[in-house]
């Protein structure tokens, strides 16, 4: 498959490639969800904003930045216009933190004909066959007094079965048939009753800790090879956690200029939360938002914000396979560089509705972004997103936008250079036009 940028860029080769490269930096970084609440802790700091916690008093002033996490693994970021007053909007962006994956148990140890093996968990609806032969390491993060933890080098295999032990063309994935290996025995000995000490040891020594210091971990299971740039033109990435990744990245890149910031009556938010894959919704967008709207004087501040405030929900849509396209309905098949994807659906699986389709094509008009459309067919299932669930428990209006990818949910997915950019610019262009806008369009 080739597509040349040149016939569908709005924005320079050099300008997408540097967005896509800088994108290839942050999900490199991001090997589970609480390395990537790190990485974008540190590029909030850098851009001015203020870390808060969540028990402490807030002193919330306009044209200010700040930021707040939970479980380290979940970080709302919201910048305060400089017109805003209580009972004003929101601008918000939703995305997650969490990917597919497979989680070390609490209790993995496990031996086989000389080998240490890990016990896993199947996390999501991930791809799982695409996790066989690969080159893992083990992320996550470690209690010591919380640490985080990437070991990167590789580790960790699952390997295939001859095939000629299979009996049938299609098998389904069990943890227990497909425990990963982890070494051989070793004479080096430590209590650890649920974990080999193979692994204490080896997390004790890239943390630099004794082992009665550990106190727990969370650890996942990650690919060693890093994404890259691919195809003839680079007109590719190839990647672990597009999903979603991409979303996470492409939210935070708006930099709020002081300029920018100082004219909005909004306050922007962009939350990052983990289990989405799971679904698995929290409640601290809701509880931060009253946080924000309260206000001695003014008891119905929320209430008055909640018709006046638009949340776009951030996530990854299929590609239409070239090999499968009749599994696609005729006239909303997604397709690469053309722009992030409006995803509706009439039994209210995605939150779309034309008015918030209206408000955000408006925006695209403004900065120049291709946007595409899409349905599901009839027979087709469909998956739902937050979209929905935020919608009915905020009250407030949603759209549900993606971004194109193949191979969704295996352990290396597909997506065009030019998304990064495209979503990018459309990010940015609705924290600054969406209060404007919606003026002209009825929401209630």
């Amino acid at each position: 498959m080739i597509i040349k940028i040149s016939e569908t860029r709005i924005h320079s080769k050099e300008a997408v490639q540097a967005a896509a490269k800088e994108f290839l930096n942050f999900v490199n970084k991001g090997v589970s969800p609480y390395h990537v609440v790190e990485e974008c802790k540190s590029r909030l700091l850098k851009a001015g904003f203020t870390e808060l916690k969540e028990a402490e008093h807030w002193d919330i002033k306009p044209a200010s930045k700040y930021f707040v996490t939970r479980n380290y693994s979940t970080i709302i970021a919201f910048a305060v216009g400089g017109l805003y007053k209580p009972g004003n909007g929101f601008s918000m962006i939703g995305a997650h933190t969490d990917s597919p994956c497979l989680r070390v148990k609490p209790r993995s140890k496990k031996t086989k004909l000389g080998f240490l093996q890990i016990g896993v968990e199947c996390y999501g609806g991930g791809i799982w066959n695409t996790w066989f032969d690969r080159d893992l390491t083990i992320a996550g993060r470690v209690m010591v007094k919380v640490s985080l933890c990437d070991l990167k080098h590789a580790c960790v295999t699952c390997e295939n079965k001859p095939h000629w032990f299979s009996h049938t063309k299609q098998e389904r994935f069990v943890t227990d048939d497909r425990i990963f290996m982890f070494g051989q025995k070793n004479p080096f000995t430590i209590l650890a009753e649920k974990h080999h000490p193979a692994l204490i040891q080896m997390l004790c020594g890239h943390l630099g800790v004794e082992p009665n210091a550990l106190l727990d971990f969370e650890l996942c299971l990650t690919d060693t090879q890093p994404g890259a740039l691919g195809g003839v033109y680079e007109e590719f990435i190839f990647s672990p956690r597009l999903d979603n990744l991409h979303s996470c990245f492409c939210a935070l890149m708006d930099s709020s200029t002081p300029d920018s910031l100082a004219k909005d009556p909004n306050i922007r938010v962009v939350t990052l939360y983990d289990n989405e894959e799971v679904r698995q919704q929290k409640a601290l967008r809701e509880l931060i938002l009253r946080r924000l709207a309260s206000t001695p004087d003014n008891l119905t501040a929320i209430q008055e914000a909640v018709p006046l405030s638009y949340m776009i929900s951030a996530d990854m849509a299929h590609f239409a396979h070239p090999n499968y396209q009749a599994k696609h309905e005729e006239n909303h098949r997604p397709a690469f560089h053309k722009g992030p994807v409006i995803k509706f659906n009439s039994n209210q699986h995605y939150a779309t509705t034309a008015v918030t389709a209206a408000i955000l094509r408006e925006i695209a008009g403004k900065v120049a972004v291709l946007l595409q459309d899409v349905m599901v067919r009839n027979d087709s299932p469909c998956g739902t997103t937050i979209g929905p669930i935020l919608a009915a428990r905020l009250g407030m209006a949603v759209l549900d936008l993606r971004a194109p990818q193949l191979a969704m949910h295996s352990i290396r997915e597909m997506c065009c250079t030019t998304g990064v950019l495209q979503t990018t610019t459309l990010f940015k262009g609705f924290f600054e036009h969406f209060p404007f806008i919606r003026s002209t369009v009825t929401v209630d």
